[in-house]
């Protein structure tokens, strides 16, 4: 026992020191190294020379599939929808396939600007689709999936045929044929090394302000009391997406950076809700509540909005859940969902009676 028990003794110290020595240099004490498959599963990006493109393919037909199920009720069926996110499909033609420079960029009286009139690297697609998309529940995407939904916007674009099966191979290909593949320069020292051109003084420079600064602007208007719900509230109606967000119009004005507090409301408790409260579980299980609110308009209408219009129809709204469907409420898509019928109907039955909290 007593040689088992030194040689316990023994490998306890060497983890000690292993710990120890991968502790950070820099903060003695505190942390340890990340080790090689850590760094890994942060270490995704794809730059424009494809490091970091990991190997596989995908094509536009495969695409297609992956698009319409996960990406169209945003981005509308040929990338085109403007109603939840800017388009990114359109503005391109043939020949600025062909120069490497999007026309409609020079016009001032074009309407838009779409993500493929911009982008100037297909490998920027490839990896914000592949860390961002789906934009409910991002990073799930396959490999495969990544390299075939940008493959179909690609052929959207008109970039690849229909035919196409986009990989690791084939993509400094399709690069030459970007439609911005030159509106992009890298003379601005911000890449490392010398891959782009090795320009080591960047194009700016900056200097703090120490003495005769100019004052910061103060913005001392306020909106009229008597105008400021008179729309309705402006936080529902803007997007919860981007910069931009609405001020909650319901809640009185900042002054001097103090709120005006009016009194407390009287609080009714209500009696517990249990049918709701396990219909909105299972919403949040689905991620049924990432386009649409229960009382307001997300991508798609809110609860309450299909509860009036659908009241006492379980079997419909039961099909509607399985199927999915467009028309009803807009032309955004409901791609089919994959629940269990037991929860569907669970989540039909609340619905039909009102889609109450």
């Amino acid at each position: 026992m007593s040689k088992f028990r030194n040689a316990v003794v023994t490998l306890g110290w060497l983890a000690m020191a292993g710990l120890a020595a991968a502790q950070s240099q820099l903060f003695p004490g505190v942390g340890r190294e990340a080790t090689p498959k850590e760094v890994a599963k942060w270490d995704i990006d794809v730059r424009p020379d494809f490091k970091g493109l990991p190997a596989g393919s995908g094509s536009v037909a495969k695409g297609q599939d992956v698009w319409e199920s996960k990406c169209a009720h945003c981005h509308g069926v040929f990338g085109e929808s403007n109603e939840v996110f800017s388009p990114l499909i359109g503005g391109t033609t043939a020949e600025d396939i062909k120069n490497g420079r999007v026309a409609n960029l020079k016009r001032a009286d074009y309407p838009g600007r779409t993500t493929i009139m911009k982008v100037s690297t297909v490998s920027t697609l490839w990896d914000y689709i592949n860390r961002a998309m789906p934009w409910t529940n991002p990073k799930t995407l396959s490999t495969e999936e990544v390299y075939a939904v940008t493959a179909f916007m690609l052929n959207l674009a008109n970039i690849v045929p229909d035919n196409f099966v986009l990989s690791d191979k084939n993509i400094a290909e399709v690069q030459a044929r970007m439609p911005n593949r030159n509106g992009m320069t890298t003379a601005h020292a911000m890449w490392p090394g010398n891959e782009f051109g090795g320009v080591k003084k960047p194009d700016i420079a900056n200097k703090i302000c120490m003495k005769d600064c100019t004052p910061d602007a103060k913005v001392a208007s306020l909106l009229p009391d008597f105008a400021r719900n008179a729309h309705g509230n402006l936080l529902e109606q803007n997007r919860i997406v981007g910069q931009q967000h609405g001020v909650d119009t319901t809640k009185p004005e900042t002054k001097a950076g103090i709120a005006v507090v009016p009194a407390a409301p009287v609080v009714v408790v209500k009696p517990e809700n249990n049918e709701a409260k396990a219909a909105i579980a299972l919403l949040n299980k689905h991620s049924c509540t990432a386009c649409h609110g229960v009382d307001k308009k997300i991508v798609g209408p809110g609860f309450n909005e299909i509860a009036k219009k659908q009241a006492g129809k379980t079997d419909y709204l039961v099909g509607k859940i399985k199927a999915g469907g467009v028309g009803v409420y807009g032309q955004i898509p409901m791609p089919a969902q994959a629940l269990p019928d037991a929860d569907a109907k669970q989540i039909a039955e609340w619905i039909s009676k009102g889609a109450s909290k």
